[in-house]
């Protein structure tokens, strides 16, 4: 089995996952390569409403292939920086479904998603010091903003893997499933996803990651999508809301920067 980033789309939702099953789906070169081209390929599809990134089997992601770092370990962290920021800029809601190993360049591909569900004994680590390497301020700034510099810190100055428990407390996860629960529950929560406002979410995204200087866009975005009348409309006539915005529609037209 080729080391590879699998995908597909079922009801609106994208899911793709992480194959290398020989090394606990680390990443490769090629894989973090691959990754942001996939992923402008998913956002510029009408079709997709959220993106699920998983790890094929009984692991989500033991980092990156550190064959790949033996040649060049600065575009190795090229490569899986622009994947990172990639993931973080997509105009969708994204969720990381983790199972097993969440670490290294996992943790790092995991924590760019908007949110992270994670099975019981899952196991989360940032591990640059066990290889002497600086660990990205960008991939920094977004961990510290998830879990607060104390626990950021923690997790960068020793390596040291921590449970669902202390994941869920200091916010680097969101949900916690008892085994064999995991795919239910992303299943039933991307379904509420897909019937919402891609207006609400997309705004609220920017927003919450800081782009405050986009007020006039989303203003403009809501008086002419036709979203907020149908919610409106929707409730009180006590059916559910049939919103038609579409991010994929908005940036195809120009309307989207």
């Amino acid at each position: 089995m080729e080391p590879q980033l699998l995908h597909s789309v079922t009801d609106s939702v994208a899911t793709v996952v992480i194959r290398h099953p020989a090394k606990r789906n680390a990443m490769t070169a090629a894989m973090w390569a691959s990754l942001p081209p996939l992923l402008d390929t998913l956002a510029a599809d009408p079709g997709v409403r959220v993106l699920v990134l998983t790890g094929h089997g009984s692991t989500f992601c033991a980092g990156a292939d550190i064959s790949t770092l033996r040649g060049s370990p600065a575009e190795a962290q090229r490569l899986a920086v622009a994947a990172e920021e990639a993931l973080a800029a997509f105009p969708k809601p994204t969720l990381a479904a983790v199972r097993g190993h969440c670490v290294g360049g996992g943790a790092q591909l995991a924590a760019a998603c908007d949110l992270r569900f994670a099975e019981e004994g899952a196991r989360f680590g940032v591990t640059p010091a066990k290889l002497g390497i600086v660990y990205p301020a960008s991939a920094t700034r977004r961990l510290v903003s998830l879990v607060g510099s104390a626990t950021a810190k923690y997790l960068l100055f020793s390596g040291e893997l921590i449970g669902t428990g202390r994941t869920l407390r200091t916010g680097l996860v969101d949900e916690v499933l008892p085994e064999g629960e995991l795919d239910g529950r992303v299943a039933e929560y991307t379904r509420i996803l897909v019937s919402r406002s891609q207006l609400t979410q997309g705004a609220a995204k920017e927003f919450a990651d800081g782009r405050t200087d986009r007020d006039a866009y989303w203003s403009e975005r809501a008086r002419e999508s036709g979203d907020t009348a149908e919610g409106v409309a929707a409730f009180l006539e006590r059916r559910p809301p049939r919103f038609t915005w579409s991010v994929s529609t908005s940036a195809r037209s120009g309307s989207a920067t």
